[in-house]
């Protein structure tokens, strides 16, 4: 993966409770990833997924976002079903996977205890969303995954949270671009039905229309 110029370094020591946990993890599993996990996908990318945090046994252990557990399987498998991704996902960093006019970033780019990341840990981390932002000179859609995830997205992009409620399956219309709301696609999430394979696929399947229709040069957000 290219790594991005708003990608914090691999002992980065903004959030003591994070450095602790990750500290605890290179000493229990040496061979993991154990570090900040860096955006995936090329950064003139149209779209951007949010996320909220690497998944201890998923990108923390493999060193790319969504890659090894649940969330992944269904995150990348929609992406391909929509033209976003090509080649197999095989729960791995080097299985060749490819995203297509894509990027996925984290709102915080280490792994919190219990997939938890406090309210500073998501405010001090914001710089590197904001860079990873202003680095996609092409952005024009954002899906993010979680209320957290939106608010932080909004908050990078310079407005007030109240201006645009998070809710699942609507647009918002932001200056340049327009950001999407999801449920988060976590095991949790689907198994408890709060969020289907088919809510999923609906979401991002509004992203794939806006990007086409941007790409004919006409830009038109459904509510």
């Amino acid at each position: 993966m290219t790594r991005g110029s708003g990608m914090p370094g691999r002992d980065c020591p903004r959030c003591p409770r994070l450095v602790a946990f990750r500290d605890s993890w290179r000493q229990r599993e040496p061979d993991w990833f154990n570090a900040p996990v860096d955006s995936f996908g090329r950064s003139d990318a149209r779209l951007l997924i949010v996320g909220l945090a690497p998944g201890l046994r998923g990108a923390n252990r493999t060193g790319r976002p969504f890659t090894g557990d649940y969330a992944g399987d269904l995150l990348y498998a929609t992406l391909a079903e929509f033209g976003f991704a090509r080649g197999n996902y095989a729960a791995s960093a080097d299985d060749g996977l490819e995203l297509i006019d894509c990027r996925i970033t984290n709102v915080v780019r280490c792994v919190p205890p219990d997939n938890k990341p406090t309210p500073q840990e998501i405010t001090t981390c914001r710089d590197f969303l904001k860079a990873a932002i202003a680095e996609m000179n092409k952005l024009r859609v954002a899906v993010a995954l979680g209320r957290i995830a939106h608010e932080s997205f909004v908050l990078a992009s310079g407005i007030r949270r109240s201006q645009f409620p998070f809710a699942h399956g609507r647009a918002h219309v932001l200056p340049a671009l327009t950001l999407f709301d999801s449920y988060h696609c976590s095991r949790y999430n689907t198994n408890t039905g709060v969020l289907t394979p088919q809510m999923f696929r609906d979401v991002i399947g509004q992203a794939r229309k806006l990007i086409d229709a941007d790409a004919q040069g006409v830009i038109e957000a459904t509510p």
